[in-house]
């Protein structure tokens, strides 16, 4: 398909799927449930973590990481500490474990109060010219090691250096930078024309069904190669185009990764 047939084709999928009723069953629905925008940010690092497996059982994880965190997320992480370890005891959600949720918050308090927000550490991550890569790579290092004691396991917070897809991320990215009325535009200092596609086995298989294409992996350069041509359709907001391809492989399923 040329440029005009493929706008042609996915822009109506884009107007459809991008909507409020999309939040009700999607993980991003963790992060409106709140109204300040401190909370937001800390819930949704929180939601796009979890963000792997069947969507109930993802949304009442983050059911019940909020009620162990007082229903207040930015304050439970801003007074964390080895008094209040007990709170996350027992929590689990498939290979991210009670371990894996202290060691996230004790780094993302580190960050709060080293640079006052997880969008200040993002940001100070990006290039003029690049995509949102270097800060990608930026804020999971960053959260990696600002608290070595913790043991932030890698495999939670991925990094275009190791050729992964970094999925999540960017789909956290994509919550917090664009504008609703499915994602939150809290980050004023990340333009929407440096994110890119949040790359999974839905998006991948119909942007490969459709050309859009070539690359067999779901791999870093995958998602920059996927991202370039949504580029060419809306230079200023390429991802918005996620919403018609992960539309067309798995809205109304159960599944939303893999």
């Amino acid at each position: 398909m040329n440029p005009d047939e493929t706008r042609a084709l996915l822009d109506p999928l884009v107007d459809r799927y991008e909507r409020p009723a999309f939040v009700e069953d999607d993980p991003i629905s963790a992060v409106w449930a709140f109204d300040d925008p401190a909370d937001q940010e800390v819930i949704g690092l929180y939601a796009a973590v979890l963000a792997w497996g069947r969507r109930s059982v993802i949304l009442a994880k983050l059911a019940e990481l909020v009620d162990r965190m007082g229903g207040r997320p930015h304050r439970f992480v801003r007074d964390f500490g080895a008094a209040r370890h007990d709170r996350l005891d027992g929590f689990k959600h498939r290979t991210f474990s009670s371990a894996d949720a202290v060691a996230l918050t004790a780094s993302v308090r580190a960050v709060l109060e080293a640079r006052g927000s997880l969008g200040a550490l993002f940001a100070s991550g990006l290039r003029d010219d690049a995509d949102i890569g270097p800060a990608i790579q930026h804020f999971s290092d960053t959260l990696l090691t600002i608290v070595p004691e913790a043991g932030v396991r890698s495999k939670h917070l991925a990094r275009p250096s190791t050729g992964s897809a970094c999925k999540r991320l960017s789909m956290y990215a994509r919550w917090m930078t664009r504008p609703g009325p499915v994602d939150l535009g809290l980050w004023p200092d990340v333009r929407p024309d440096q994110l890119v596609i949040p790359l999974d086995v839905h998006t991948g298989t119909q942007a490969r069904r459709l050309g859009l294409l070539t690359r067999r992996y779901d791999d870093w350069r995958a998602v920059q190669e996927l991202t370039d041509v949504c580029r060419a359709l809306d230079p200023a907001d390429p991802a918005r185009y996620d919403f018609a391809l992960f539309g067309l492989g798995a809205y109304g399923g159960d599944e939303i990764d893999a």
